[in-house]
């Protein structure tokens, strides 16, 4: 495993508390202007407001390199994972597409 791979999947295991009435799942942002992926892991608890913790950046800015770090990633959690300014965008190995249309706050 490579080194974005493997501290991400620990500090999902750290934040990962398998609560009663909480919501998990990860979000995965693309900033052009700084060209690197934003890693975020989301909680949300019942009557509570959304919680978003920074996991990690991901300075190499290749579909590819993220296509396999997110396959990965899913092998290693069973947790959701949204896409944030991924619009238009296909996988290159798969050629599915990444995100449909943008999200109200996009």
């Amino acid at each position: 495993m490579n080194k974005d791979l493997d501290l991400i999947c620990q500090r999902i295991d750290e934040l990962f508390l398998r609560q009663y009435n909480t919501r998990y799942w990860l979000q995965i942002v693309d900033d052009p202007y700084d060209k690197t992926y934003n890693f975020f892991f989301d909680s949300l608890k019942k009557a509570h407001r959304e919680k978003s913790v920074p996991l990690h950046t991901v300075t190499i800015y290749d579909l590819t390199y993220l296509e396999e770090l997110v396959d990965d990633i899913q092998k290693h959690t069973q947790l959701s994972i949204q896409f944030e300014g991924f619009t238009g965008q296909h996988w290159p190995r798969s050629q599915r597409i990444i995100q449909r249309k943008k999200h109200w706050d996009e």
